[in-house]
């Protein structure tokens, strides 16, 4: 597995909670849900190309918007 790098994040509450709501329904952890997000939005701003045969992880519902 690669690796990983813990770091603090200061978040407003609401948004926290509104962000664990999302990932209890798509079934990850917050964790998860939040690098899910952050990569989509990498991608979709060019600023992270995804890894040669990664497939959707955990949920199935892909790592972002479809390819061109």
């Amino acid at each position: 597995m690669a690796e990983r790098k813990a770091f603090l994040l200061r978040i407003d509450p609401a948004v926290l909670e509104a962000l664990q709501r999302w990932a209890d329904g798509d079934l990850r952890s917050l964790n998860a849900q939040i690098e899910f997000l952050l990569r989509r939005a990498l991608q979709a701003a060019g600023r992270l190309k995804p890894a040669a045969g990664q497939g959707p992880r955990r949920g199935g519902r892909g790592a972002g918007p479809p390819a061109e």
